[in-house]
């Protein structure tokens, strides 16, 4: 999968996700300080799922409604260390009723909740 991981994702979550295969662009890493709707537009263009600890994404989806990325995965919790974000998001992809294309996912400490995009 093709994800977009916001300044706050830390970058060895970033590096975990990568090596499992998925492609991931960090934003830390190439474009600090870019703006959440530019991150938004950046996420749509390159057909990626939008990968943020903050919930601005949830609003600008409605601000913005013709900018839909491929999915939002809204990460609602505070990590115990820089890998357990893409370790959650690792075990729930394996999850075979959470389909992260097309869906507003938030993951939180003891439950994950869905709605469509």
């Amino acid at each position: 999968m093709n994800f977009l991981a916001n300044e706050n994702i830390p970058l060895d979550s970033v590096h975990l996700l990568r090596r499992a295969g998925h492609l991931v662009l960090s934003i830390s890493e190439k474009h600090a300080g870019m703006m959440d709707a530019d991150v938004l537009k950046r996420a749509v263009k390159d057909k990626s799922i939008i990968l943020p600890f903050d919930r601005d994404y949830g609003e600008l989806s409605s601000k913005y409604p013709k900018l839909i990325p491929e999915g939002l995965v809204y990460f609602r919790f505070d990590p115990a260390t820089p890998e357990e974000p893409a370790l959650i998001l690792l075990k729930t992809l394996k999850q075979a009723n959470i389909h992260l294309l097309k869906h507003f996912t938030i993951i939180e400490d003891a439950r994950i909740r869905q709605r469509t995009l």
